[in-house]
């Protein structure tokens, strides 16, 4: 396993998961409801800064890998849908939308894997639509744990409404993945018997 700073990155986004989910889990004491959403939402922020960040330098450094292109993605996924769980639970997010987001990264998950045995990744590689998908829900995310109002925005109404349009995205984005990949899947199977 190869270690180097964007490496480092991914492995504090992962560490700072478990922070934006516990938060709110700790006694009404020590935080009260809003400072328990303003620090989730901090965390998360930061946790979504090193997710750009450690591409970029893994990039600018020459230091990519395949270890750290296996991980940076499971570190995003473990991020939204620990997040999206907690809001289920706060009741901020309805469990069918965020079934749908994350039923959508375990099949674009298992659609690469497949494709990437059969020598066609390339063909499922990330789409314009998925980074608008991702940024949107990125931005809801964090709106949506804050859950109050910020500088005269009403992040609860805002969050709900961009987390609806990445789950319409997350579905449009999910066939549009398909699509390209059923031709050599189809292929594939034949071939297969």
């Amino acid at each position: 396993m190869p270690f180097n700073f964007p490496i480092l990155l991914t492995w504090l986004r992962v560490a700072l998961i478990p922070l934006v989910v516990g938060v709110f889990y700790l006694p009404d004491l020590w935080l009260n409801p809003f400072e328990k959403g303003l620090a989730s939402t901090t965390v998360f922020i930061v946790a979504a800064v090193t997710d750009w960040f450690d591409g970029f330098l893994a990039r600018r450094w020459n230091q990519t890998s395949s270890f750290g292109a296996f991980l940076d993605p499971v570190a995003d996924k473990l991020m939204v849908a620990g997040a999206l769980l907690v809001l289920v639970q706060l009741d901020r997010v309805n469990a069918v939308i965020a079934f749908v987001i994350i039923g959508r990264e375990i099949t674009i998950s298992a659609l690469r894997e497949w494709m990437a045995q059969i020598g066609a990744s390339k063909s499922v590689a990330v789409s314009s639509l998925g980074k608008i998908k991702t940024t949107a829900q990125m931005v809801a995310i964090p709106m949506l744990l804050y859950y109050d109002m910020l500088f005269g925005v009403d992040t609860k109404l805002l969050g709900s409404w961009l987390l609806l349009i990445a789950a319409v995205l997350t579905v449009w984005s999910m066939f549009y993945y398909l699509r390209k990949a059923w031709p050599l899947i189809k292929e594939t199977t034949d071939r297969m018997g």
